[in-house]
């Protein structure tokens, strides 16, 4: 049944509402900001004291609270609402390239991937983000540490794999997998039941963005996505390859890295338990 002119009308109302609203609360925090700086950097500045700390808060108001939300009205604007091959961060912005595709259950999945040597990342909470800081800070091993949400189909994934490299969680190889919607198909008429990111962490730096703390990634991407399949093989049934599935690009990723892709995206058929 088609839409009705009143039903789109009030639909399109209501988008536009909604950004518009946004668009007055990302101003508001503009203001808010120029004001905290007025007051807590100009003035301080003055008398010439706690420069670091008033340094250190308007970096905090700018990385974590209004820079996230500028990038996520203007993401909302200009970035598609559709499969592109690419996650999202949850501001919005673009994230790492989706290069890998698997077929098979959910335990098969983490059956295949354990087999190879990965581990199931804890997830975020308060106790772990503690911990990540610990291990990061004092190099201690944390083969486990959780790793930050990316989001596909609207959602964050579902499983994230990883291999620590070294005794710090600062370096490693991870994965993150998405389970596809139901009778939905891959540009080109293929059919997988997870869609996977993997990628190497190769150092803690800061978001050329936002200026936030993160792991910093290594730009060549199909050399993380053929470690994965790599390690797959041996529970696979089938691995078809398939080239130019997207086009070879070079580009960054939300947190300002550079990566770059052959385009080619690996179909892995994995072999049930017998």
């Amino acid at each position: 049944m088609t839409e009705s002119k009143h039903e789109a009308g009030s639909s399109w109302y209501a988008n536009h509402l909604n950004d518009a609203l946004r668009l007055i609360g990302l101003v508001l925090l503009l203001i808010i900001a120029a004001i905290l700086y007025h007051y807590l950097v100009h003035d301080i500045l003055k008398t010439k004291h706690h420069y670091f700390t008033y340094f250190i808060i308007i970096w905090l108001l700018l990385a974590y609270i209004i820079l996230p939300r500028m990038y996520r009205w203007l993401s909302r604007l200009f970035l598609p609402n559709y499969f592109i091959g690419r996650t999202e961060l949850g501001d919005g912005m673009l994230g790492d390239p989706v290069n890998v595709a698997v077929i098979g259950s959910e335990s098969e999945l983490i059956d295949g991937m354990v087999s190879a040597g990965w581990k199931q990342a804890d997830k975020i909470n308060f106790r772990s983000s503690l911990k990540i800081v610990y291990a990061v800070v004092a190099r201690a091993p944390y083969p486990t540490a959780p790793v930050s949400p990316l989001f596909l189909f609207g959602r964050k994934q579902d499983f994230v794999f990883e291999r620590e490299i070294g005794d710090s969680p600062s370096k490693r190889h991870h994965a993150r997998f998405w389970k596809t919607p139901n009778d939905w198909w891959l540009p080109g008429g293929y059919q997988a039941d997870w869609l996977g990111a993997a990628i190497f962490d190769k150092n803690v730096g800061l978001s050329l963005f936002t200026g936030q703390i993160t792991h910093k990634i290594d730009a060549d991407v199909d050399k993380e996505r053929d470690f994965v399949v790599s390690g797959l093989k041996k529970s696979a049934e089938q691995v078809q390859w398939v080239k130019h599935f997207t086009s070879s690009y070079h580009s960054r990723n939300g947190g300002g890295d550079a990566i770059h892709t052959d385009g080619a995206l690996p179909f892995i058929k994995l072999r049930k338990p017998k």
